[in-house]
């Protein structure tokens, strides 16, 4: 893209461009906000009155939401103000005007391109920095809103030290395990085939002890406090108060690298995870991670051009040279963004299962398939 000084009618479209995404997505978050709520008014209403006000519980049920909203439909809805600016223009007879003075169609949408972009780099902010702080409100159901943050257990074995990690619930805002209960597969003398306690709480690593959990109120091995402190090879896993003196009676120290993040069920929180939790994840040596949280992985990487990707694919509709109706350069929209997640369902679906492609060829299938494309079309609209 070269570089042209800003004019008035740049601003003007800039400005217009601008204030109709804002006007679409508004009226997105408005249809979800009036059908969500009556769905669920009674909740709404009950924790209101817990709260002390209508007001703060709406806040705090779809602030967050708006957010997610954004970056599941900031693209869609750039193209579509993409559409309406240009149609908006074509029907006022500006458009005309401006291409009569030997202005190109390059030269005229390029502030609009510019500010596509800069939505997109937005959306990424908001995934990578926002979402992941309030992805455990983001359940969908305004009864949860308030809720201590507890939630079932998804069953997951460290591999290094050859335990299962199992419990009846998982608080996910403390990091705090209620009735744990780590099935022991490998080789501790004296603590036989499982570990039960009423709470663990997850520690990070410090100068005492490296990062596990702190088993309290430890009922099954019975005799905790009189047991010796088990390992594998040169590492010490199992920490009793027998040997490590800041132990209290009755408690024991798991020493792992299964964060308690590793452990939710919740699968719509591990896919707002961001991507540095995502890499470490990966990297993570005791644990298994399948070949879906590495297309996922693949994916976040590959957001942002693939995003950038569908402005450019939109470019030939919105230039719209033979003069078509604004509904029928909506309607060839809507077929290149269907045809687009087609794509990149297809290239999920094959990495997933491992089997035709790896997930990092899968996940970057979609942008080798449309990142041609859109040059191509970038290149042929602006030098008309």
């Amino acid at each position: 893209m070269s570089a042209y000084p800003v004019t008035k009618i740049d601003r003007y479209i800039l400005v217009l461009f601008l204030r109709t995404a804002l006007i679409c997505f508004c009226s997105i978050a408005g249809i979800f906000v009036v059908f969500h709520a009556f769905s669920h008014m009674e909740d709404l209403l009950r924790q209101g009155q817990q709260q002390g006000g209508l007001v703060t519980v709406f806040i705090r049920c779809y602030g967050p939401y708006m957010l997610l909203l954004f970056d599941m439909t900031g693209a869609i809805i750039t193209l579509m103000a993409f559409l309406f600016t240009v149609g908006w223009l074509r029907r006022t007879g500006e458009l005309t005007a401006i291409l009569s003075a030997g202005i190109s169609h390059g030269r005229i949408f390029q502030p609009i391109i510019y500010a596509s972009l800069i939505i997109i780099l937005v959306q990424l902010a908001n995934r990578e920095l926002l979402l992941p702080n309030y992805r455990d409100s983001l359940s969908f159901k305004a009864k949860k809103v308030f809720a201590d943050g507890e939630e079932p257990i998804s069953l997951q074995k460290d591999y290094m030290n050859q335990v299962s990690l199992d419990g009846v619930g998982l608080d996910v805002k403390t990091n705090l395990i209620h009735r744990p209960s780590f099935r022991l597969d490998g080789d501790y003398p004296g603590f036989g085939e499982i570990l039960v306690a009423d709470t663990a709480q997850w520690l990070e690593a410090d100068t005492k002890h490296d990062a596990g959990y702190l088993l309290n109120g430890v009922e099954f091995p019975v005799a905790i406090d009189e047991l010796g402190s088990v390992g594998l090879e040169d590492r010490v896993i199992l920490l009793t108060p027998k040997d490590f003196p800041w132990l209290q009676k009755g408690q024991c120290f798991f020493a792992t690298a299964v964060h308690p993040e590793l452990l939710r069920a919740n699968k719509e929180a591990k896919s707002r995870a961001s991507l540095a939790d995502l890499i470490s994840r990966m990297r993570n040596p005791a644990i298994f991670n399948p070949p879906s949280l590495e297309v996922m992985l693949h994916e976040r990487m590959v957001r942002v051009p693939l995003d950038f990707g569908l402005i450019l694919l939109g470019l030939p509709i919105v230039i719209n040279r033979h003069g078509r109706a604004l509904f029928f350069m909506v309607g060839a929209a809507m077929f290149t963004v269907l045809g687009f997640f087609v794509v990149k369902t297809i290239g999920t679906t094959l990495g997933s299962n491992g089997i035709w492609l790896s997930p990092s060829m899968a996940a970057w299938l979609p942008l080798i398939v449309v990142a041609p494309i859109a040059y191509v079309r970038y290149r042929e609209s602006h030098l008309v």
